[in-house]
């Protein structure tokens, strides 16, 4: 199942689709990087793709932590990059101004895990008429998206996907229950997989995220095996120093290989017995 999602290519293959880039529009100069390896990668391999990156950061530990380089300057680099590379555009929102504002930008609006239950955001969001992407709260269970699902089509939204990242499991770590994925997508939306905010390490003393990259093509293996239709990943090409969840992004120069690998997981799981 694929969202519907304008300029979206591919979606002849049966491949899943692709939601990736940096977790935040750091600069002008590395979103361009990292957009043009994914187009040419996911080019190559006939995926779907969706170029994704926050234009600002609002959830984050310290009041220190990086958080974007201006709204209207980062807002107006998505538009660029839409257009010069024919991408689909996917950015967080946070509140419900953020939502009509980014609208005129990207082609689908992102609601943070934390934000899920929002009412008015989700309201919001289906207002426009742009594509929904909620991501899982770490708080729900599977079976409560069907309500955050429900709201965005109350208000008139039409094309919603769901993206699991992950459940909280103590205080600094999450897991993930692959069983979520077939019942979300009991509501009959294209469900994505999080392979990167799944394995973050969140409440750390020193008020910066970890996480263990080491296991993302893990997380995706099993996603694909269980019929998730997207895979969702931030990446960067220098992890260690990016400026925002670093700590949990697959390096960019590996990103073709574990794709490589997650298609042939696909295509054994689609291959009828």
């Amino acid at each position: 199942m694929y969202p519907n999602i304008p300029n979206l290519k591919h979606t002849d293959t049966g491949n899943f689709f692709l939601i990736a880039g940096p977790c935040v529009v750091e600069d002008k100069v590395v979103p361009l990087e990292i957009v043009e390896h994914l187009i040419e990668v996911t080019e190559k391999l006939e995926i779907p793709f969706a170029f994704k990156a926050s234009y600002r950061k609002a959830n984050r530990s310290r009041v220190d932590s990086f958080t974007g380089i201006g709204d209207w300057e980062a807002l107006e680099l998505l538009s660029e990059i839409a257009k010069k590379y024919n991408v689909p555009i996917v950015t967080d929102i946070h509140t419900e101004v953020e939502a009509e504002m980014a609208s005129h930008y990207v082609d689908v609006l992102q609601i943070p895990a934390f934000l899920c239950r929002q009412t008015s955001l989700l309201q919001a969001a289906a207002a426009t008429g742009k594509t929904v992407n909620i991501k899982k709260g770490q708080f729900l269970s599977p079976e409560a998206m069907k309500h955050a699902v429900d709201k965005v089509r109350y208000f008139g939204g039409k094309d919603i996907m769901i993206t699991e990242r992950g459940t909280t499991f103590g205080y600094q770590d999450l897991v993930v229950d692959f069983r979520g994925i077939p019942i979300m997508r009991e509501n009959n939306v294209p469900v994505v997989m999080d392979i990167t905010h799944s394995l973050q390490r969140p409440n750390q003393p020193a008020g910066v995220t970890g996480g263990n990259p080491e296991l993302i093509e893990t997380i995706g293996r099993a996603a694909v095996a269980v019929g998730v239709d997207g895979i969702f990943m931030e990446t960067h090409p220098y992890p260690l120093y990016a400026k925002s969840d670093g700590a949990n992004m697959l390096r960019l120069d590996f990103v073709e290989n574990v794709l490589k690998r997650l298609l042939a997981i696909h295509k054994a799981a689609n291959t009828e017995l």
